[in-house]
């Protein structure tokens, strides 16, 4: 597969996501952890769905994170319901392989998206939302900034339990005070 370095960063690149990563995303989607940390748990993906979700959401700003050292795609990141008028979208991402989790890709990739984003799009607003039992992602979302906005308690039952469903926004204002990061 040829991949497009469209947002390059240290270690990763951003390369718009084409129906040919269907399979990997397939792979990924599958993958009990990622199930659950996006909450998908109880559907079946197929590679048909991954294909028509590709195609329909086209007009997102979907991307697959590349490894520069190896140039394989690790992981998923996107934004969507985006609305350039009202200068709004939310974020999502994961990190597929378990090997490749924990290591700084997934902060790198947000780092550039939230460029990209408040930068190139001219975004004032980007949301996500994270369920209360993945600690590590929002420990990583508030170390770049992301600011708590709201709960809907017990909103997401998994494995005969409820979890809260955490609402996370950053504004370009406050993007603008991080230190910026530098593309290569």
């Amino acid at each position: 597969m040829k991949y497009f370095p469209k947002l390059d960063g240290y270690n990763i690149y951003l390369s718009p996501m084409n129906l040919e990563d269907a399979s990997v995303y397939v792979k990924w989607l599958n993958d009990s952890i990622i199930s659950e940390s996006i909450g998908i748990e109880g559907k079946i993906i197929t590679l048909n769905s991954v294909k028509k979700w590709l195609t329909e959401n086209s007009n997102n700003y979907n991307f697959i994170i590349i490894l520069k050292e190896t140039n394989e795609p690790i992981g998923s990141i996107n934004l969507y319901d985006t609305d350039l008028i009202h200068q709004c979208s939310s974020l999502s991402m994961f990190v597929g392989d378990e090997q490749n989790r924990g290591k700084g890709y997934g902060k790198e990739a947000i780092k550039l998206l939230l460029e990209y984003g408040f930068n190139n799009l001219n975004l004032n607003n980007i949301m996500l939302k994270v369920y209360s039992f993945n600690k590590r992602a929002v420990k990583l979302y508030e170390s770049l900034g992301f600011q708590k906005i709201g709960t809907r308690h017990k909103s997401h039952y998994s494995k005969g339990k409820y979890y809260d469903e955490i609402y996370m926004e950053l504004l370009k204002e406050e993007y603008n005070e991080i230190e910026p990061f530098i593309y290569v």
